[in-house]
């Protein structure tokens, strides 16, 4: 299968047409995008925005097509984010503002947004230095914490026809205790893969993303590499976030007239072995998700989105190392596949939308169904695999008239045992970490999102969430830890939300983020984290002040 998957992607290229990298996964740079066309009160059929990443070609071509419209870009910073953005992917823009007046040595810096680039008719290449270097205190730790990353991004094409992308850094950190203390119930590093100690109370990793992009057609292209997918208009996904380690995946999108269709395969790793001292070597187990969604835009305001997902591994009981071709065929109902195969495989589907209701408010949502039968439903009697998630959320920019001051509230709820299999190879993660949301499952979450750019290089954030999550107890499963064999469960009815130790949790994210040069900031943070319990290990109150300097990379957050 490996071999034939190598021969088909060598031949595709043959018939690419002029084609984009994506723009990485990046919370404040997404927020911007988003938030222009909720402002213009309408969806827009450059960018299908619960499908993410979006690709650098397809941004140029959304900020110009409002860039023309008024009431879009009406202060000094959404000019300032129209400029950033068209400087950022200049190979589609080719802007004048992104040429250097002084280049660095005469060859560095040419462009304000890369470090080297190289710009003729067959070749294309953008080359980028990565660092983060950030430092501050945790009350709970005597020592400081740090962050040390160093590393490099390059993108490019050739011909205009095959695309790539490399992202590489080596990280040493100090982490934030809490962060720790997940560790310690999971010993796995949060959004990372392998990693080890560094000195007495750190972690070591390197972190790999890369991969290829070319178009099959006009409205077809592709792309095989190792990085991360979000779906979704929330800050949560409860369908597929980015908060697990990139991935190998092969990605296949149409967009046609008012329909986008998503059609992915993803390797992901079914179990991790390691201790709180590090992973462990040796070859990890690995699994499968076949994924799809169909996203259509019903009239100028509503979009609506319907997907399915299966987690299956030819490792399984079942299957007995033989790779069930069925999923790769993506125009077919995988529930129907996995009855006719009878086989251990976890199906989850649902729907998500979007309407942009009036210029400046836009409200969306999800409902995740991963089994249930209505008979139960009707009954509420609590049956333990009647298991769902759902999403709430409004976005509502220029507040009050206010320029560039936007909010966010959003509400998500997951049912207990949602997500969890019971085999290793078919729970929702990867990595040892949620697929989905970062609590798991068996939780109830508001979230609040206040941010202000009063003037163009100055991002002020305010981020919360209060969270009601039903721990488990030693030897007892109440369905939050969604690696846990679900056939543990501990009553078939009478189940609720919220069920087992109650933990409260109320997180409190302030950030400043200065843009000292192009994708060049300074950030400075002050979190606040209280968890309350019964039970002394979740009853912790944690106090984080940072400050770092990054170019070329995400704000690293950790907001569980």
């Amino acid at each position: 299968m490996k071999m034939r998957l190598v021969l088909f992607l060598a031949l595709l290229p043959g018939f690419a047409l002029s084609q984009s990298t994506n723009a990485s996964l990046n919370e404040d740079y997404y927020h911007w995008i988003d938030r222009y066309e909720v402002k213009a009160g309408r969806v827009v059929p450059e960018i299908f925005t619960s499908v993410k990443p979006y690709k650098r070609k397809a941004i140029v071509a959304f900020m110009d097509s409002l860039h023309t419209r008024e009431g879009i870009f009406t202060s000094r910073s959404d000019q300032f984010n129209y400029e950033y953005m068209r400087n950022d992917s200049w190979e589609w823009s080719g802007p004048e503002t992104n040429s250097s007046k002084k280049p660095l040595l005469k060859k560095l810096y040419k462009k304000k947004s890369d470090f080297a680039n190289v710009d003729i008719p067959d070749f294309d290449l953008h080359v980028n230095p990565v660092f983060y270097f950030g430092t501050g205190k945790d009350s709970r730790l005597s020592e400081s914490l740090f962050t040390n990353t160093r590393g490099v991004e390059i993108r490019g094409m050739i011909d205009r026809k095959i695309g790539f992308y490399t992202y590489l850094s080596d990280n040493q950190a100090i982490l934030p205790s809490y962060v720790h203390d997940q560790m310690l119930l999971n010993p796995v590093l949060p959004h990372e893969t392998f990693w080890k100690t560094f000195k007495a109370h750190g972690v070591d990793y390197f972190q790999a993303r890369g991969y290829i992009d070319f178009n099959i057609s006009k409205h077809i292209y592709m792309q095989f590499g190792n990085d991360r997918t979000f779906i979704g208009n929330g800050y949560r996904s409860l369908i597929f976030s980015d908060y697990s380690p990139p991935n190998l995946f092969l990605r296949t999108n149409v967009k046609v007239w008012k329909i986008n269709y998503l059609f992915q395969l993803n390797r992901m790793t079914a179990d991790a072995f390691g201790s709180i001292a590090g992973s462990s070597d040796g070859r990890y187990p690995e699994k499968f998700m076949a994924f799809h969604q169909v996203s259509v835009n019903i009239g100028k305001k509503f979009n609506l989105g319907l997907f399915e997902s299966v987690i299956f591994s030819p490792r399984d009981s079942v299957n007995r190392s033989a790779f069930d071709l069925s999923y790769l065929n993506p125009v077919i109902f995988y529930r129907a596949i996995e009855q006719q195969s009878g086989s251990p495989d976890n199906v989850i589907v649902g729907a998500d939308f979007k309407w942009n209701a009036v210029r400046r408010f836009s409200f969306y949502g999800q409902v995740t169904i991963d089994e249930f039968k209505l008979s139960h439903l009707k009954a509420g009697d609590g049956w333990w695999a009647n298991k769902f998630g759902g999403q709430l959320g409004l976005k509502y920019v220029d507040v009050a008239g206010i320029e560039n001051l936007d909010v966010q509230l959003e509400m998500n709820t997951v049912s207990p045992y949602t997500y969890s299999h019971y085999t290793q190879y078919g729970s929702y993660s990867n990595f040892r970490q949620p697929i989905a949301h970062p609590l798991g499952a068996n939780f109830k979450e508001f979230v609040g999102i206040l941010r202000c750019q009063p003037i163009p290089r100055l991002n002020l954030v305010a981020k919360a969430f209060y969270a009601k999550i039903g721990r488990d107890t030693t030897g007892v499963n109440w369905g939050s830890d969604i690696l846990k064999n679900n056939k543990s469960h501990q009553n078939d009815f009478g189940n609720t939300i919220g069920q087992g130790v109650s933990n409260t949790l109320t997180f409190v994210d302030l950030t400043a983020s200065f843009q000292l040069r192009h994708n060049l900031f300074i950030d400075v943070k002050q979190i606040f984290r209280n968890s309350k319990s019964p039970v002394a290990f979740y009853n912790t109150n944690t106090s984080v002040t940072s400050l770092a300097l990054r170019l070329n990379i995400a704000k690293r957050s950790y907001d569980f």
